[in-house]
């Protein structure tokens, strides 16, 4: 393999050279694909996308784990569905204010591959002694558990394959259900100028199940294109307008050193442009 070509879009493709190829395998769900760049460092790829890499994993990561937890203030108990490469556990382990955290990951070889091939993405998180690994459906999981969470995080491949039930209406409940009063779910939702459809649906589906919902946004450079939008959905509106003050001490508190985050981001995150406003309804809403 001398170049890989993402294949998420028919008509539009961005090509890495692989400058060594580390892992290669096809496991029960997913064609994975680990290898080397000299741009992007180690890269991991599912089913022809790449999901993460080394050099700016870290945007994606921070964005969507601080940004719920310390909007929230009180997460003690946090579900993460997906993330296999330990990122997302990483940053939400970070938090000593969370005492229990629960990953639902659909494919073990995921997990095991990334700690073997992509050890800085958990950085030791899942060995953390807070953590509990599930090996399941995340559909299965919202539907069946007792189990009650403060903050979710929905850290999935796009809605291609097993990633596809992850969008879906069920899902939505499912989270709702397993949330605490005054929860939080977020949810990766793609890059906006090419995906403003899925955008369209996932808002369509939220607006059935919480009131207050919304979407903000982060530059990844992987995932080209553009902007890349995060849904956010809970019950309490409060909770998306917590203020800037606030989130400068709660985030001075937690002793967090980032990379990408901070307050400013946060607040500036949820301004979305017109496009998207537009796209799920929001344009002409003062509230938005």
């Amino acid at each position: 393999m001398r170049n890989f070509s993402e294949t998420l879009y028919d008509a539009y493709a961005q090509e890495f050279r692989v400058d060594e190829l580390l892992h290669e395998v096809k496991t029960e769900h997913h064609h994975l694909v680990i290898f080397k760049n000299a741009v992007f460092g180690r890269v991991m790829a599912l089913d022809g996308i790449v999901q993460t890499t080394q050099k700016d994993e870290f945007i994606y990561h921070e964005m969507m784990s601080h940004v719920p937890i310390l909007a929230h203030g009180d997460a003690g108990k946090v579900l993460i569905v997906g993330g296999g490469d330990g990122g997302m556990l990483r940053e939400v382990c970070r938090h000593a204010s969370v005492r229990e955290i629960v990953q639902v990951e659909i494919d073990r070889a995921v997990i095991d591959m990334c700690r073997k091939h992509l050890p800085g993405h958990s950085d030791g998180a899942y060995d953390d002694p807070r953590a509990a690994i599930v090996i399941d459906d995340g559909i299965n999981f919202v539907r069946n558990t007792d189990e009650r969470f403060d903050v979710i995080i929905s850290d999935s491949t796009d809605p291609i394959g097993p990633g596809e039930a992850l969008f879906t209406a069920a899902f939505y409940e499912g989270c709702k259900r397993c949330l605490n009063p005054g929860g939080i779910l977020v949810t990766q939702n793609g890059v906006a100028f090419h995906q403003l459809d899925e955008i369209q649906q996932t808002a369509g589906r939220l607006r059935t199940h919480f009131h207050d919902w919304h979407f903000y946004a982060a530059a990844v450079p992987t995932y080209v294109g553009g902007i890349m939008c995060f849904a956010w959905a809970s019950d309490d509106p409060r909770l998306r307008q917590t203020d800037l003050g606030t989130l400068r001490e709660r985030c001075r508190q937690s002793g967090i050193t980032t990379r990408y985050y901070n307050p400013e981001i946060h607040h500036a995150a949820f301004a979305l442009p017109e496009y998207v406003l537009k796209a799920v309804g929001k344009a002409d809403n003062e509230y938005r």
